[in-house]
């Protein structure tokens, strides 16, 4: 049985993850193959310490999770799915709206 309320929700929290570009493009890379924070941050040209909040972010999301190899630990989607959801959704976005910006982000707080 369907939980609307469940399902507007996990929507939801995953639209807040992809609200911020840098999670986006860590979404992006995390697709393509797992990696260590170490080689996304030079990836991304960010600070270890910011990356490390915005893989928090996708953790407690539930879109990441961490694998400990070692010392080290590896980033991986937490489910194969969502790595094609990604690419649907981008797709999806490019094709409807690659010529747009949301410039009523500010007045109604749509983007």
């Amino acid at each position: 049985m369907l939980n609307i309320a469940e399902d507007i929700e996990v929507l939801a929290r995953f639209g807040r993850a992809l609200a911020d570009p840098i999670r986006c493009r860590l979404l992006l890379e995390i697709r393509e193959a797992p990696a260590h924070p170490s080689d996304l941050a030079d990836k991304l040209g960010i600070s270890r310490t910011r990356l490390s909040n915005h893989l928090a972010c996708l953790r407690d999301c539930g879109l990441v999770v961490a694998v400990p190899e070692g010392r080290r630990t590896r980033y991986e989607l937490a489910d194969a799915r969502l790595g094609h959801a990604l690419d649907d959704l981008r797709s999806a976005v490019v094709t409807v709206a690659a010529d747009r910006t949301c410039a009523e982000a500010d007045e109604k707080g749509c983007c």
